[in-house]
């Protein structure tokens, strides 16, 4: 899937959170990831290479968590992200295959999340990163191969701006 991402650490997550409740939309109820990133062993910032995710979801603490498998690749000429995610149910073997695969542990990101839908194909994160201070959003727009790169990461701009946040950043939270 081919995703435009843009990020924001707010600049006060009350005011940002109670924009969006008064045009009616609302975030989910809090959840937990966990995510372990790995890298190819030749892996440099700033290049196209891709990094090989295992997450760990908890949505409910009566319910079993969800382990998911992602492979995620930046563009950089683009501003493209390719993302491919996929349920697993054996989390050690999956592992076990991407160090096989030559990849190596690079980072663990903890976070607690809210999510909002905002019509087809839209999302806004809300998020709390364990290690860092304040709070960052986080909009994903899927793009079609009729999409512009450049119109869409510009409505993705205007949208933070018209809630009243600029800090954009262009890293991936183990970056930070």
């Amino acid at each position: 899937m081919k995703k435009i991402i843009l990020k924001c650490k707010l600049s006060s997550h009350d005011s940002f959170e109670q924009k969006l409740s008064d045009i009616d939309l609302d975030f989910s109820p809090i959840f937990w990831q966990h995510d372990r990133v790995y890298v190819p062993k030749n892996y440099k910032p700033n290049s196209n290479f891709p990094r090989l995710i295992m997450r760990t979801e908890m949505k409910a603490v009566d319910k079993p968590a969800k382990y998911f498998f992602i492979l995620k690749r930046h563009i950089e000429d683009s501003g493209v992200d390719i993302i491919e995610e996929t349920e697993i149910n054996d989390y050690e073997k999956l592992v076990n295959i991407i160090l096989q695969l030559g990849f190596k542990p690079m980072a663990e990101v903890s976070r607690r999340r809210q999510s909002l839908k905002m019509g087809e194909g839209n999302y806004i994160y809300l998020d709390k990163i364990d290690r860092l201070p304040g709070y960052y959003a986080k909009i994903e727009s899927d793009l079609s191969d009729k999409d512009s790169v450049a119109e869409a990461q510009l409505d993705l701009e205007k949208t933070f701006k018209a809630l009243g946040e600029s800090n954009f950043i262009n890293k991936a939270y183990f970056e930070l």
